[in-house]
């Protein structure tokens, strides 16, 4: 039975309408893309090949000057100290974050969401304020030393504020929710038959660790470690307010470049440099991801 032809109306108008829509969004998408994030990266690209002026921050001089400072010992000794402390606050965040994400994997699920909540929480409060929140517990007469020394743990107040600890212990708790996330979503995936089958053939606790948990959950260790150890290389606000800016990450060049010196082509080739390597390091784990697929497939 054909159709009338009102219906053939309101369904090519119901098509239109959707279309439309459709259209609208992508243009939309498009366009925020276009202009929030192509071209502002694409002036920061340029701007590092310019040259340093005084009058108005930046003259049209094609120069690759700003890119060979970056291999100055001063500049190199900066960066290899923002990866060591990246890298430093990326292993205390696996080492915390996996136990507790395997915890809250395996409670009962009316109590997951609970745990998931509060991992959460922190995030509503700007990590700004949790920083200076994070001066009070570290400070000469901070909470941590009044709780310490109430105990007769110390005979005398740690000092901790304005060291590499403080600045490590600020990037941790900051970052950890960005481990335990990745984690528990590869940890709950984790097929429990596997490990009844190993326990059946006499495998112990930690051969079932580091031969079948530990390697199915390595896309989750690696997105985890990926998104504490690049955000941790721009923080430079934790650097300043807990390492008295004597702890400097990369980040704090960039902003040390853009707003104090204003040497805005030094400062973008910094950032082009940073974005590269955070670039390289989500190739590798894309790379990381398909061999394992590719492994388990084999496996299969």
């Amino acid at each position: 039975m054909s159709k009338s032809p009102l219906i053939h109306r309101h369904s090519a108008l119901a098509r239109f309408k959707a279309n439309g829509f459709r259209n609208m969004a992508v243009t939309v998408i498009v366009g925020w893309l276009l202009v929030f994030v192509f071209l502002p990266n694409l002036m920061i690209i340029a701007t590092s090949f310019m040259t340093r002026d005084h009058a108005s921050l930046v003259s049209l001089v094609f120069s690759t000057d700003s890119y060979r400072r970056l291999f100055d010992p001063l500049y190199a000794q900066v960066l290899g100290h923002s990866l060591l402390m990246a890298g430093i606050a990326t292993c205390l965040c696996l080492v915390i974050g996996y136990p507790f994400a395997f915890i809250i994997a395996k409670l009962p699920a009316r109590w997951r969401p609970i745990l998931l909540f509060l991992v959460i929480v922190p995030f509503w409060t700007n990590s700004l304020i949790r920083t200076y929140a994070l001066k009070i517990v570290l400070g000469t007469k901070g909470l941590l030393n009044t709780a310490l020394l109430s105990m007769g743990l110390i005979e005398q107040p740690l000092r901790i504020m304005f060291t590499e600890i403080a600045v490590i212990i600020g990037l941790v708790y900051i970052l950890l929710p960005f481990m335990v996330l990745p984690l528990y979503s590869a940890i709950e995936k984790l097929d429990g038959r596997l490990l009844e089958a190993a326990r059946d053939l006499g495998a112990g606790a930690m051969a079932r660790f580091f031969r079948i948990i530990l390697p199915l959950t390595l896309p989750g260790i690696v997105a985890g470690c990926l998104l504490v150890f690049l955000p941790a290389l721009g923080m430079f606000y934790i650097s300043d307010l807990l390492g008295g800016a004597k702890n400097l990450l990369i980040g704090n060049i960039i902003k040390t470049q853009f707003l104090n010196i204003r040497d805005w082509p030094f400062g973008a080739a910094t950032s082009v440099t940073l974005t590269l390597l955070m670039a390289g390091l989500m190739y590798l784990y894309y790379r990381a991801t398909k061999l394992l697929h590719k492994k388990v497939t084999l496996d299969d």
